[in-house]
């Protein structure tokens, strides 16, 4: 059987261009995604599987890891990419935006791993890598809430490299600056790097040697 690869976000931008290299690589990609137009006009060139799911819906991303692991038995691969922002000053933020974005950008990725760490750890193999953002090293105005969901994905990153590094499960993130993404638009910044190039690094650390575990990998184009 082929290696199991999950993808968040698939349906378009850097998760899209992620599903497309795994699938290359020989991966079995499961694409996770809220449109199911997007996920199904990528598996019609990759043979991905799509798995729709609100990451922002706790309960939700909890039924959709419990499938996916029932019919595939494993994740070697998770790739936790998706991400929304809300561009608020601090004054007047309101609460259920804070905490919208903390749910996609940081609880997701914490019930994901933790769902998949099992038979990882059983097989003592598996890799876990975390799309934060150069605004998870930065401040930047206007961006609390994703600047906060982004530090702490990274903080999330060590902190679990660190109970898992010796048992065969290496955990990283990547850091890009400006990518060529709709999320981009309106932010007033030009793109300086496609989807694929995070992409190609997000294949690299899928291969790269187990001393890797912990990084957070800036890329700027």
């Amino acid at each position: 059987m082929s290696r199991v690869a999950l993808v968040t976000g698939a349906g378009r931008g850097i998760g899209a261009a992620v599903a497309v290299r795994l699938a290359r690589a020989g991966f079995q990609v499961i694409g996770v995604a809220r449109s199911r137009d997007q996920l199904d006009a990528v598996a019609a060139t990759t043979g991905l599987v799509p798995q729709v799911c609100d990451l922002e819906d706790a309960a939700a991303v909890e039924v959709a890891t419990a499938d996916v692991l029932s019919r595939f038995g494993r994740v070697d691969v998770l790739v936790n990419n998706a991400g929304i922002v809300v561009r608020h000053p601090v004054d007047g933020h309101p609460v259920d935006a804070w905490d919208r974005v903390q749910a996609v950008n940081l609880r997701a990725p914490f019930q994901l791993a933790r769902a998949c760490l099992p038979a990882m750890r059983a097989a003592r193999a598996g890799r876990i890598i975390n799309v934060s953002s150069i605004s998870g090293t930065l401040g930047t105005p206007g961006l609390s809430a994703y600047c906060a969901s982004k530090w702490g994905l990274i903080g999330f990153t060590k902190a679990l490299a660190e109970e898992v590094k010796r048992e065969g499960v290496v955990v990283t993130a990547v850091c890009p600056g400006s990518v060529d993404t709709e999320m981009l638009k309106g932010s007033g910044y030009a793109p300086d790097m496609t989807p694929d190039d995070v992409a190609a690094v997000v294949e690299f650390l899928v291969h790269a040697p187990a001393a890797v575990a912990g990084c957070a990998l800036e890329i700027f184009g």
